[in-house]
């Protein structure tokens, strides 16, 4: 498996294609913050708090994530290098996880300079240190098991077709379907109790309660189990080839 991950990760920083995907969510994520006015932009804002990060960061996520898993599957059928690689003394599940995991690694080397705004504002509070770390930290626990997410179902993608393209088209309709498509979904209801169990169906109301800076293992279930059922479609796909 580690064979793989490192294979995955050394293959995708040997393309130009990498740094343009992880310059592009760096960039237009500091834009909003910083430069774009707008309900995300920090100075405009009058408080010392990162909260658009964590409001612009999972809608940046649906591009971000599949463009670095879409290759996982679809880049080996194209090649024909994946009758090749099933050869090999590995299971189909090891080199799932390996690619996985690669991808996922990928999608947090991206977010970690996000990091850097935290200490910016925290720096320029007034006084300095005057931010909630709390919510931060929940916040960005929340992007991290996002990430999982939205590579598991981009991995899935990727087992579908062997053009990249189609493969991230699908990973980006599916991601914001199930991050946002349940809380539409409600609009079309009068029930309280009916609009709340919809809505808990979707990402979205899990990732807005790790964000209020409190871990609850109902979220984390949440996130592990829709990782495994997505990882868990893509074995089923790819054993059947």
């Amino acid at each position: 498996m580690f064979s793989i991950l490192k294979k995955e990760i050394k293959s995708f920083f040997g393309s130009l294609t990498a740094y343009i995907v992880v310059g592009i969510f760096l960039i237009l994520t500091n834009l909003f913050l910083w430069v774009i006015p707008g309900e995300y932009n920090i100075p405009e804002s009058g408080y010392a708090n990162v909260d658009g990060l964590f409001m612009i960061a999972p809608w940046l996520f649906l591009f971000l994530c599949p463009a670095i898993s879409m290759r996982a599957f679809a880049e080996e059928k194209l090649s024909g290098t994946w009758e090749l690689l099933v050869t090999k003394p590995i299971s189909k599940w090891q080199i799932l996880l390996g690619k996985y995991f690669a991808s996922v690694l990928l999608v947090l080397i991206a977010l970690i300079p996000t990091i850097l705004n935290y200490f910016i504002v925290s720096y320029l509070a007034e006084p300095v240190g005057n931010v909630d770390s709390g919510a931060f930290w929940g916040s960005f626990i929340g992007l991290i098991l996002l990430a999982f997410v939205y590579t598991a179902i981009g991995i899935f993608a990727s087992s579908l077709s062997k053009n990249q393209v189609i493969s991230f088209i699908i990973a980006v309709v599916v991601s914001f379907v199930l991050f946002y498509g349940f809380d539409i979904l409600t609009s079309f209801f009068d029930s309280g109790n009916s609009m709340e169990i919809i809505e808990q169906m979707g990402i979205h109301a899990h990732y807005k309660s790790i964000s209020r800076g409190v871990i609850d293992s109902r979220d984390i279930i949440y996130f592990s189990i829709l990782s495994y059922v997505f990882l868990f479609f893509t074995q089923l796909k790819i054993s059947k080839n």
